[in-house]
């Protein structure tokens, strides 16, 4: 799957869980989700993605989410 449609696709589930109040918890629900639903192969694209480039259209609870996930470096906004 092209990593620009894994990005909406995580850009999408980041919108739903960002409503939460605690963001900390709604990154977490995304990283869970992520975890959950998707196949590794999925994941290690959007990892990919977002390890090689400053991608600016992530919205940010899907980089912290994918972070809890890896080993990406940590961007304080």
């Amino acid at each position: 799957m092209k990593s620009s449609v894994l990005l909406k696709m995580a850009n999408q589930i980041g919108a739903f869980f960002e409503a939460m109040p605690d963001q900390d918890e709604a990154a977490h629900q995304v990283a869970a989700h992520l975890t959950r639903y998707w196949a590794p192969q999925m994941r290690r694209d959007l990892i990919e993605r977002l390890s090689c480039a400053d991608d600016g259209e992530v919205k940010p609870i899907v980089l912290k989410a994918v972070q809890a996930l890896t080993n990406l470096p940590r961007v304080e906004s």
